[in-house]
C-alpha cells in the first residue's frame, strides 16, 4: 500500500483533488490497475513518512488472515476510517455494496482460511489463446444506459478483509511435487501423461512434508446405507495459488489409481497426428496388431455418475387423441410419459438432526387502525384540485439537471392546470372530430426517462383525471433491450395501444429508415402521443374535468417482473391508491408543506407512492434527483437535503453508500433536518450495514439514529411494513442474528455457535395502520407458520393490489389467498395478498424479512437466498476479478433438482489466475457458510451481461442465455461431481451364480424364443459345369473370357462423369496375365507369399488382384497413402507391409515415385520397401502357367482393416469363403449378366472390396465404379450416375450419403431442372459395420424423395471382421423394419420396445436381411450360453464364408479359436460359431419373408469393445454423442471415451470460438438429465479433429490417445470437479 505513511487528509487540496481523478478514471476503466498504481505512488512519493520494513516471512508460512497483516490503526480513530473512506473512493469498481458487511467478510475469509489447510486440487482448465482476446469494453457492448445502474455503485469500496495469499515455497512448484499430490494426465505436458498411463506415480522426496488431504466437498446428505466417499471417488481440490504449469496438471482422481481389473492401465500413445476430416485415413496404434481388443481399457468402472429421463406430462387433448389410436400390442403411450424419478433418483435419507420448527402457530398481526380525518381528500385527483385551486404557488416538483442544479419547478397550479389540459386532450383532441379514440377505463403506456420527472407527473395526474389507467413503462433504448418482448407481453395482456411520451423522448427512440417508431419485439402496435404543452389543447370554459369518489375501479398498473422474466401489470384500484397514500401519512407522519427527497424512480414502487401520490395529497415539495446525477455526483442528495431542509429522504442502500463514497471535504453539510430517512430495500438483510456505516459516518453531520426507517414492500401488496419515525433518545429496536443453516430449513435459530454463517437482520417495522398480517408457507397450501418458521408475509388491507391485469388465473392465486390451520381449515373468509417476501414476526410485533420468494433456490429440499450467495461471493476479495460486483446467481433445473449457478462480470485486466483462483475460493466460501454445491460458476467479460433499465442485471435473461448457449462466457467452472448427489446407486452385477442352462431353461418356461435368425438356404447348385466354373474366381474368370469376351464387367467414371476405364472379360484377363508374368519372373516372389496391391480405386486394382491369383500370391489389399498427407498416411501403409511380410509390392508409377520419394523418407524407412513392381506398362507376356490351388480351403487374399477401436487387423478369406460369399450375393441381390449396379465406395477392405472386385466377376453382372473421392470435386456425381444409366441397384458409404445430404441437401431443384430422376432406384443399401445410423438414412430419403427416391430403397448391410457380410438389404424380402428400444432397459443389456416418441426411447433400424447359408444367435460374451430375445447380447455367426481366422505373425491359435471357432456353452455345443464383437438382439416381426414364415430381424445396437462400463451399466458411446450433439447448434460432432474413471466428451466446435466455453455446462446438463452420468471433462476442438477411418466410423480410442499425448490443439479443455 502505497499511502501507509502517508496521511490523506494533510495533503495539499490540489494533490487530494488529482488523487481523486485518478480514482475516478479507475473506476471507470479508462487507465489499467498497474498504470493507476504508478501514477499513484509517483504523486504520494515526495509525501511518504519512510518507516523500515521487516523482511517478508512469507515464504516461511502463510500469515493468518488477521488484521495484523493489514495493519490497520484501531478502528474507533476517526481520522483512520475518514482515511480509509476516501482511498477507496470509487476504487476499481470492484464491490456491489448492497452487500457489503465487514462482519461477512471477516466471515467469508475466516471460512476460506479454515479450508487453507486442506486445499482443493482444482485442475484449471487449458484454453487455447485465441479463445478470449478481450477487447476493450466499449467495444463489446454500449456503455451502461443512461437511466444509470440500480445495482452497481460506480463508486466501489475495497474489500478491507482481503485474506493475504501464502507464497508457494519454490521448491514445492516442482511438477515433480505435484505429480505426487495429484495424478497427471497432462493437457500440456505429455511427460505427465507418461506418469498417468503406467498408472504409478513418482515416489516423493522425503524432505518435503506430506501434505494432509481431506476430502473437502462432501455430499450433503450421507445416505445411511451409502459409504462415505472414498478419496478416489472425491475429486480434490488443487490450491488456486499454484503456478500456472502445475495448475493445468489436472488428473482429477487420486494420486493412485489402482490397476483393478476393470481398469487396466491405458494404453501405449500412439504418435499419429489425427487426419483432417476431408481425407479419410485409417490410423492405426502401433502397439498391439492382433485380432483381440485392447485390455479392458474402455470398460473402466465409473463411480462418479448418473441421471434421469425428462419427466412430462402430456395434455389431456393428446390424452383423449392417443387412447383412441391405443392398439394392445404395447404399453400405450401415457405409460412412458408417467414420472418414474422415483425409480431412478436417489433420495438422500433425511438428516435426523435438521432443524424443525418447534413454536405455536402464528396470529394474525394487526396494524394500529386507520385514523379518520376531516380533511382527507375522497379521491386523489380532488387533492390535487383542492391545491391547484388554494395553493397555486406552491411548489410540488422540483427537477434537477445533469449536474444537479435545479432546472425547473413544478408549482400545484402548474401542475393541475397541464394535467386538465392533458385530460382534455387525451378524451376530445385525439381522432377526428366525431370519434373518440380514449374512453374513460382504457389503458395507455407512459414512456418518460428518469430524468424528466415534471412531464410524467402531468401525464400520471392527466390520466387520472381522464379516467384513463396509465400504465408507466421503461423507455426501450433499442430492439435487443432485455427483457423488452416481455414488456410488449404486459402491453398486450393490459390492451395497450397508445403510448404517451415527452418530444425529446420521442426524438430518441429507436427509428427504421423511413423514420417512423421502430416496431419492438412482441409489442402490440402502438400510437405515440406527445404530451409537451405546445401540443395540449386548452379545454373550454364550462369543461371540467370528472372527480368521482374513489371506488374499485383501477386507477393505474404498476408493472413487475417476475422470477421468470415475465413482466406483469398490478393493478391498483382507485381506493387502494387513496387508502395507501392515507396510511403513508399517517405512519410516516406526513405534513402539509414538507420537503421531500427522492432518489428512487418515481414510476413505480416507493419512489410513485411516496414522491408521487402521497406528496401530493399531503402538499409535499418533491425534489427528484436522476440516476444520471447520481453517477455523475453521488453526494447530490445529500447536498439537497441540506440546501432544502429537506424533512424526508427516500433512498435505497446504494445511495447511501455512494453518499459515504462521495463524502470528502463536505465538511458543512448537515442531515439535522430529516426527521426520517426511509431506506427502500432495507428489506434486504443486507442493507443493515449500509444503515450502520452511513449513521456511523454522518451522526456528526447532524443525523440522528432513530431517522433511518427502513421498509418492506412489493408491487402486489404495496408498503407491508415501515419503521416509524423514532423520538428523540428512544432506544433503537434490536437486531437478529440467525443461523444461515437454520434460515435453508425456513426455521428460526438464532445463531450462537459458528459465527462464520450468521445473518444479522435489522427489523422494519411494524404492520402499516389499518392492515392485517399473517406468515404462511410460501409452497403448498398458505398454511399459517409457527413462530419459529420463516414464511410467506400475507398481507388483507385495503391499500393494495387487486389484480394481474388481464391474468385471472395468476391473480387467484396471489390476490386471494385464504390460510390455512395445521388441519387444513380455512381461518376466515377474508382474502388476504401474497407479498412474495419472507420473513417473521418478531418480539414485539416487529416484522423481519429475511429475503424474496424470487430470490429462493430450494436445493435438494433446503431453501437458499440468491442474495445471501451474492453477498458470500462478493466478500470473496473479488478486487482482481468481478467488474463492478456484477454477479447474478440462479438456479437451473437439471436431474430432478435445482443447481446453483453464478455468473460475474469479469474485469478486462483480470488475469486468468486471479479468475480461476477467485472462483475456487467462491465454491470454498459458499459450500463453507452455506453448504450447498455450486454446479456451475461463469465469468463473463465486462458490460456483457443483460441490463434492466436501471442498470442491474437482468437475471431471467442472464438464465435464458445460459440455457441457450449465448452468454459467451471467458472462464467456466463446472462442478457437477459436488453437488448432484441425487444420482442413482452404481448396478452391482450380479455373481454369475446362474448357469446358462439356467437361462435357457427359464427363458423356455417364460415362453421366450432363443435369439436366432437364419438366411434361406444357399441351394443346391445347378449343374456340374457351373460347380467347376464357381470352384475359383480365377477359374471363373477364364471361363467368362472364353464364353462371353466382350461383356463389359468394368465402367470406370472420373469426376465429371465421363468413362474414363472400362475392362471387358477377356481384357480383364489378359491383363491379369501380364501381372501374373511379371510376378512370376521374380525369382524372390515364391507361390503363397503376400503381395500388397497399393492403387487407388480403380480397374487396375481390379487387374492387380487377379494377376496375384493367377501367381498364386495372396494379395493384400492395402490403400495408398495421401500424398498431401503422407505423415499421417504412410505409417499405417508401412505396418500393414511389415506384418503381412509382404514379398513385393504391385502399384502405379506415380505412387511408386511416392513411395521413395524424400516426403516418404521424413515418415518412414524408404531403404527397406520390398520389391516395387510398376503395372503401368508392363510387356505383353503370359505365365508359364494359371495357377490353381489344391484346395478351397487356401487362403485367396487377406482383408486388413482398421477396426473402430483402432485395431489393425487382418483376417485370412479362402478360396471357398469367396465363392460362398459370392453366390450369397448373388441370390440375394439377384445379380446375373444382363444387370446393372453402381458402386461409390472404398474399395479397401470388407463388403466394399467384395462388391468393387469379386461379385461382377462371379455374377457376371456389369459395375459402374465411382470412386467416391471425386465426390469432393462433384458432389452429385453418384446421383447423377444413378439416373443417367438407369441404374437399380447402389451400394454406399456412410460417407457417401453424409457427403450428399450435407452438400446437395439444398440443391434438389437444381438437380430436378438437371433431369435428374432416382424413381429408377430399386435399392440403395449402405454397406458399413456399425450400427445403422438411422438419422442418416431417414435425411437422404427425404431429401431426395423430390427426385423420386423412393423412401423404401434405403436400406443398410452388415457385417464384421470375423465374416466380411452377414447382412444385406436384398431385392426381395421385407422391407427393413424399425423398432423403438427403452434406453434405459438397453443399459441393462434387456431389449424393451416401446411406442415412438416415449421418452427415453431409441430408434433402432433392421440392419438388413440375413444372407442365404447365415445362422445367428444371440449369446451372453460373459457366460457363452444362448439368450432369449429381449435380452441384449453378442451376435454369433455361422456361415461357409466366415473367415479362416486372424492373420497373425505368431499364430497364437487360442486367439483365433475364441474369435472363430467357439461353441455355445449349452444348448448346441457341436456348431462352430465366430464371435462378432458387435452387441445386437433378434426380433421377431409381424412381416413375412418369401417361404412365408415370419421375418426374424437383426438389430446391431454397437461394437462390444466401444461400450463404456459406467455405473455397473453398459453404455454405447454413440448414444451419448447424440444426446451431445443436440446440446448446441455450434457442435459438428462428438466423440465420447472413458479416462480412469471418467468420462471425457470431445465436440468438434463449428461455430465461432467464443461459443466454446458456451458448450461446457449444455454438454454436462444434457448427459446428465438423458443418461444419468456426470461428465469429467470436456474438451471442444476444431472441426475435423476426431479421427475418422475409411467407413466412415469415429476412432475413438485413437481420440483418447491424442488427448493423452496432449496432441488435439484443444479450443478449451473444461475438468468438471
Amino acid at each position: 500500500m502505497t499511502e501507509r505513511g502517508v496521511d490523506l487528509a494533510a495533503l495539499p487540496k490540489e494533490v487530494r483533488d488529482q488523487l481523486a481523478e485518478l480514482d475516478l478514471e479507475l473506476s471507470e476503466g479508462d487507465i489499467t490497475q498497474k498504470g493507476y498504481e504508478k501514477k499513484r505512488t509517483k504523486l504520494l512519493a515526495p509525501y511518504i513518512i519512510q518507516t523500515p520494513v521487516a523482511p517478508p516471512q512469507n515464504d516461511v508460512q502463510p500469515p493468518a488472515p488477521s488484521s495484523s497483516s493489514h495493519a490497520p490503526a484501531p478502528a474507533n480513530s476517526s481520522r483512520y476510517r475518514e482515511r480509509r473512506s476516501r482511498r477507496t473512493h470509487r476504487n476499481g469498481g470492484t464491490r456491489d455494496d448492497r452487500y457489503r458487511s465487514d462482519i461477512h467478510t471477516e466471515a467469508v475469509q475466516a471460512a476460506l482460511a479454515k479450508n487453507k489447510e486442506e486445499k482443493m486440487a482444482l485442475p484449471m482448465p487449458t484454453k487455447r489463446r485465441s479463445t478470449y482476446v478481450q477487447s476493450p469494453i466499449e467495444t463489446r457492448t454500449p456503455p451502461d444506459s443512461s437511466s444509470g445502474s440500480e445495482d452497481e455503485p460506480a463508486a466501489r469500496r475495497q474489500s478491507s478483509v482481503g485474506a493475504p495469499q501464502p507464497q508457494v515455497h519454490p521448491n514445492l512448484q516442482s511438477p515433480d511435487y505435484w505429480m505426487s499430490r495429484t495424478t497427471q494426465g497432462s493437457s500440456t505436458s505429455s511427460s505427465a501423461s507418461s506418469t498417468l498411463s503406467h498408472g504409478e506415480a513418482k515416489p516423493q522426496p522425503q524432505s518435503q512434508p506430506q501434505p494432509q488431504y481431506k476430502p473437502q466437498y462432501q455430499p450433503l446428505y450421507q445416505p445411511h446405507h451409502q459409504p462415505p466417499p472414498q478419496p478416489q471417488q472425491i475429486p480434490h481440490r488443487q490450491p488456486p495459488e499454484q503456478s500456472r504449469a502445475a495448475a493445468v496438471t489436472d488428473m482429477l482422481a487420486h494420486s493412485r489409481i489402482a490397476p483393478s481389473e476393470n481398469s487396466a492401465p491405458p494404453p501405449d500413445v500412439t504418435a499419429v497426428a489425427p487426419p483432417s476430416r476431408g481425407q479419410r485415413v485409417d490410423l492405426t496404434s502401433n502397439a498391439v496388431v492382433r485380432g483381440m481388443s485392447r485390455g479392458n481399457s474402455r470398460s473402466s468402472m465409473m463411480e462418479t455418475a448418473d441421471g434421469v429421463p425428462v419427466s412430462s406430462r402430456v395434455s389431456t387433448k393428446i390424452q383423449q387423441l392417443l387412447n383412441t389410436l391405443k392398439r394392445p400390442k404395447r404399453p400405450p403411450l401415457s405409460d412412458f410419459f408417467t414420472d418414474d424419478s422415483e425409480e431412478i433418483v436417489q433420495v438422500p435419507q433425511p438428516d435426523p438432526n435438521t432443524p424443525r420448527p418447534e413454536g405455536r402457530q402464528i396470529i394474525p398481526v394487526k396494524g394500529e387502525p386507520l385514523g379518520v380525518v376531516s380533511n382527507w381528500p375522497p379521491a386523489l385527483q380532488a387533492a390535487l384540485a383542492r391545491w391547484g385551486a388554494t395553493q397555486a404557488k406552491s411548489p410540488a416538483l422540483t427537477a434537477l439537471d445533469i449536474t444537479g442544479k435545479p432546472l425547473y419547478t413544478l408549482t400545484y397550479g402548474k401542475l393541475w392546470s397541464r394535467s386538465v389540459k392533458l385530460a382534455y386532450t387525451l378524451l376530445n383532441k385525439l381522432g377526428t372530430k366525431n370519434e373518440q379514440i380514449l374512453k374513460p377505463g382504457d389503458r395507455v403506456a407512459l414512456v418518460y426517462p428518469n430524468s424528466d420527472p415534471g412531464m410524467f407527473w402531468v401525464a400520471f395526474y392527466g390520466c387520472l383525471l381522464a379516467e384513463v389507467i396509465p400504465v408507466p413503462i421503461e423507455v426501450p433504448l433499442s430492439r435487443k433491450d432485455a427483457g423488452i418482448s416481455q414488456v410488449g407481453f404486459l402491453l398486450g395482456s393490459c390492451g395497450v395501444g397508445l403510448a404517451l411520451t415527452s418530444e425529446i423522448c420521442l426524438k430518441g427512440l429507436p427509428k427504421t429508415p423511413t423514420g417512423e417508431i421502430m416496431q419492438f419485439k412482441g409489442w402490440p402496435r402502438m400510437k405515440w402521443v406527445i404530451t409537451d404543452s405546445k401540443y395540449l389543447t386548452k379545454p373550454s370554459k364550462d369543461w371540467q374535468p370528472h372527480i368521482p369518489t374513489a371506488n374499485t375501479d383501477p386507477a393505474y398498473i404498476e408493472y413487475k417482473a417476475s422470477k421468470e422474466g415475465t413482466v406483469v401489470g398490478v393493478a391498483v384500484s382507485k381506493v387502494a391508491m387513496l387508502t395507501h397514500c392515507q396510511a403513508l401519512t399517517q405512519a410516516c407522519n406526513y405534513c402539509e408543506g414538507e420537503t421531500l427527497v427522492n432518489v428512487l424512480d418515481f414510476k413505480k414502487d416507493m419512489g410513485l407512492w411516496h414522491g408521487v401520490l402521497t406528496a401530493v395529497m399531503n402538499r409535499i415539495h418533491t425534489i427528484s434527483v436522476p440516476y444520471a446525477v447520481m453517477k455523475a455526483c453521488p453526494l447530490s442528495w445529500v447536498q439537497r437535503v441540506h440546501m432544502n431542509k429537506a424533512r424526508v429522504a427516500l433512498v435505497k442502500c446504494r445511495d447511501l453508500h455512494w453518499a459515504m463514497m462521495a463524502h470528502r471535504d463536505q465538511r458543512d453539510i448537515s442531515l439535522a433536518s430529516l426527521r426520517m430517512l426511509i431506506v427502500a430495500d432495507g428489506a434486504n438483510p443486507w442493507s443493515v450495514s449500509s444503515c450502520d456505516a452511513f449513521l456511523n459516518l454522518f451522526q456528526s453531520h447532524g443525523l440522528k439514529p432513530e431517522v433511518i426507517c427502513p421498509c418492506a414492500a412489493s408491487p402486489e401488496a404495496m408498503t407491508v411494513a415501515i419503521r416509524r419515525p423514532g423520538v428523540p433518545g428512544a432506544p433503537l429496536p434490536a437486531r437478529a442474528i440467525l443461523s444461515m443453516g437454520g434460515l435453508s430449513y425456513g426455521v428460526i435459530r438464532v445463531n450462537t455457535e459458528d459465527k462464520n454463517s450468521a445473518l444479522t437482520v435489522q427489523d422494519v417495522g411494524h404492520v402499516m395502520p389499518g392492515a392485517l398480517m399473517c406468515i404462511v408457507r410460501p409452497d403448498g397450501p398458505p398454511q399459517l407458520c409457527k413462530t419459529d418458521e420463516i414464511g410467506e408475509i400475507i398481507i388483507n388491507s385495503r391499500a393494495g393490489g387487486m389484480m394481474y391485469y388481464g391474468l385471472p388465473g395468476l391473480t387467484k392465486n396471489t390476490f386471494e389467498v385464504i390460510p390455512v390451520n395445521a388441519n387444513g381449515v380455512p381461518i376466515g373468509e377474508i382474502p388476504f395478498v401474497r407479498s412474495g417476501l419472507l420473513g417473521f414476526v418478531g418480539p414485539g410485533s416487529l416484522i423481519f424479512v429475511v429475503g424474496k420468494i424470487e430470490g429462493l433456490l430450494m436445493v435438494s429440499g433446503r431453501r437458499h437466498n440468491a442474495d445471501d450467495l451474492v453477498a458470500t461471493a462478493l466478500a470473496v476479495e473479488p478486487v482482481k476479478t468481478v467488474y463492478r460486483g456484477r454477479i447474478a446467481v440462479f438456479s437451473v433445473t437439471v436431474f430432478y433438482d435445482e443447481r446453483v449457478v453464478i455468473v460475474a462480470e469479469q474485469r478486462p485486466d483480470a488475469s486468468e489466475e486471479d479468475s480461476f483462483q477467485w472462483m475456487s475460493r467462491v465454491l470454498q466460501a459458499i459450500d463453507s457458510i452455506h453448504q450447498v454445491g455450486l454446479y456451475c460458476l461463469a465469468l463473463v467479460p465486462a458490460n456483457t451481461l443483460p441490463k434492466t433499465p436501471l442498470g442491474g442485471i437482468h437475471i431471467s435473461d442472464t438464465k435464458q442465455f445460459f440455457l441457450d448457449g449465448t452468454l459467451h462466457p471467458c472462464n467456466i467452472l463446472m462442478c457437477p461431481h459436488t453437488c448432484v448427489t441425487n444420482l442413482p446407486k452404481p448396478r452391482q452385477k450380479q455373481p454369475v451364480g446362474v448357469g446358462p442352462a439356467s437361462v435357457m431353461v427359464g427363458n423356455l418356461v417364460a415362453g421366450k424364443r432363443i435369439a436366432q435368425a437364419v438366411g434361406r438356404d444357399l441351394g443346391m447348385i445347378e449343374d456340374q459345369d457351373l460347380v467347376r466354373k464357381h470352384q475359383y474366381l480365377t477359374e471363373a474368370l477364364q471361363w467368362r473370357a472364353q464364353t462371353d469376351p466382350d461383356h463389359v464387367l468394368y465402367v470406370l467414371l472420373n469426376a465429371k462423369g465421363v468413362t474414363v476405364g472400362t475392362a471387358t472379360c477377356v481384357q480383364l484377363h489378359k491383363r491379369a496375365e501380364k501381372i501374373a508374368a511379371a510376378l512370376c519372373e521374380k525369382s524372390s516372389i515364391n507361390k503363397g507369399e503376400n503381395v500388397v496391391l497399393l492403387y487407388p480405386p480403380g480397374i487396375d486394382l481390379i487387374a492387380a488382384f487377379y494377376g496375384c491369383l493367377y501367381a498364386g500370391c495372396v494379395p493384400v489389399n492395402v490403400r495408398p497413402p495421401h500424398p498431401q498427407n503422407l505423415a499421417a498416411t504412410l505409417p499405417t501403409v508401412r505396418m500393414i507391409i511389415d506384418v503381412s511380410k509382404a514379398a513385393c509390392i504391385l502399384t502405379t508409377q506415380n505412387l511408386m515415385r511416392t513411395l521413395r520419394s524424400k516426403e516418404a523418407a521424413a515418415s518412414v524407412n524408404i531403404k527397406t520397401w520390398p520389391t516395387i513392381i510398376d503395372t503401368d506398362d508392363l510387356p505383353r507376356r503370359r505365365p508359364p502357367q494359371i495357377y490353381k490351388p489344391p484346395t478351397a480351403e487356401m487362403i485367396a487374399y487377406l482383408d486388413f482393416s482398421v477396426s473402430t477401436t483402432g485395431m489393425l487387423t487382418g483376417v485370412k478369406i479362402s478360396h471357398a469363403a469367396v465363392s460362398a460369399l459370392c453366390r450369397s450375393i448373388k441370390l440375394q441381390c439377384e445379380l446375373y449378366s444382363s444387370r446393372q449396379i453402381a458402386i461409390c465406395l472404398d474399395p479397401y477392405c470388407g463388403l466394399g472390396f467384395v462388391l468393387w472386385c469379386l461379385a461382377s466377376v462371379y455374377s457376371g453382372h456389369q459395375s459402374i465404379l465411382i470412386p467416391p473421392f471425386e465426390l469432393e470435386s462433384c458432389l452429385s456425381l453418384w446421383l447423377s450416375t444413378l439416373s443417367q444409366y438407369r441404374i437399380r441397384d447402389t451400394f454406399c458409404s456412410y460417407s457417401v450419403m453424409e457427403l450428399c445430404t450435407k452438400g446437395l441437401g439444398t440443391q434438389t431443384e437444381l438437380l430436378k431442372a438437371r433431369g435428374v430422376n432416382l424413381s429408377c432406384v430399386r435399392s440403395c443399401v449402405v454397406i458399413a459395420e456399425e450400427r445403422p445410423r438411422l438419422a442418416l438414412s431417414q435425411s437422404f430419403s427425404k431429401l431426395f424423395k423430390d427426385l423420386g427416391l423412393s423412401p423404401r430403397a434405403v436400406s443398410t448391410a452388415f457385417g464384421s471382421r470375423v465374416n466380411l457380410a452377414i447382412c444385406l438389404q436384398g431385392t426381395t424380402g421385407p422391407d427393413p423394419c424399425t423398432v423403438y428400444v427403452d434406453m434405459k432397459s438397453l443399459r441393462h443389456d434387456r431389449v424393451r420396445l416401446v411406442e415412438r416418441g416415449a421418452p427415453q426411447s431409441l430408434p433402432l433400424m433392421e440392419s438388413g436381411k440375413i444372407l442365404p447359408g447365415v445362422r445367428v444367435i444371440i449369446v451372453n460374451p460373459e457366460t457363452k450360453g444362448p439368450l432369449g430375445d429381449s435380452h441384449l447380447g453378442e451376435i454369433w455367426v455361422n456361415s461357409p464364408h466366415n473367415a479362416s481366422g486372424y492373420y497373425t505373425i505368431y499364430g497364437e491359435e487360442s486367439l483365433q479359436a475364441d474369435h472363430f471357432n467357439t461353441k455355445l456353452s449349452f444348448g448346441d455345443p457341436h456348431t462352430l460359431w465366430a464371435r462378432t464383437g458387435y452387441l445386437g438382439f433378434v426380433k421377431r416381426t409381424e412381416l413375412l419373408d418369401a417361404s412365408g414364415d415370419r421375418h426374424d430381424a437383426l438389430f446391431v445396437v454397437g461394437s462390444l469393445d466401444e461400450t463404456l462400463e459406467l455405473r455397473g451399466l453398459r453404455y454405447h458411446p454413440i448414444d451419448i454423442e447424440t444426446s451431445v450433439s443436440r446440446a448446441h447448434r455450434s457442435i459438428a460432432e462428438s466423440a465420447v471415451f472413458t479416462w480412469t474413471n471418467l468420462l471425457v466428451v470431445v465436440s468438434e466446435l463449428c461455430g465461432s470460438e467464443q461459443d466454446a466455453l458456451d458448450l461446457v455446462p449444455l454438454i454436462t446438463n444434457v448427459v446428465l438429465e438423458g443418461h444419468h452420468l456426470i461428465v469429467g471433462v470436456v474438451v471442444i476442438v476444431d472441426p475435423g479433429v476426431i479421427p475418422i477411418n475409411s467407413r466412415g466410423e469415429k476412432q475413438r480410442m485413437h481420440l483418447r490417445d491424442s488427448f493423452l499425448a496432449d496432441q488435439l490443439d484443444p479450443i478449451y479443455v473444461a475438468y468438471n470437479m
